[in-house]
């Protein structure tokens, strides 16, 4: 049974700093690609960004390039989204989700994902 497990979410101000991290559990990993979702209250989940486990490639929205920074620690099965610069827009409740899948691509869909830990509320004040 996969498990991943989030933690780090909080209430930050606006241009300020926040670290999620999910570690992940009872599986093992090599070809499979580990990211983060997010929903904001009213709105449907959204891609944030994700990493390929054995390239160390990555993926972001448009909206958070430049500002977050997935990374991976090999040795503890764990995913680190770093956000800085933050906003209020990204308020909402991130999702670490995980799955494991062949070839290159590093899907954006919710459902390309079949794992998913409880997720985390980050909260943005301006």
């Amino acid at each position: 049974q996969v498990q991943l497990v989030e933690s780090g979410g909080g209430l930050v101000q606006a241009g300020g700093s926040m670290r999620l991290s999910c570690a992940a559990s009872g599986r093992t990993f090599s070809n499979h690609v580990m990211g983060w979702f997010r929903q904001a209250p009213g709105k449907e989940r959204e891609f944030v960004v994700a990493i390929r486990w054995s390239s160390g490639n990555t993926n972001y929205a448009d909206s958070v390039k430049g500002r977050f920074t997935i990374s991976r620690d090999n040795a503890k099965n764990t995913v680190y989204l770093q956000m800085n610069s933050l906003k209020a827009e990204d308020t909402a409740v991130y999702y670490c989700a995980a799955d494991w899948m062949g070839g290159f691509t590093i899907p954006r869909i919710p459902r390309a994902y079949m794992y998913w830990g409880q997720g985390t509320q980050v909260t943005v004040s301006s």
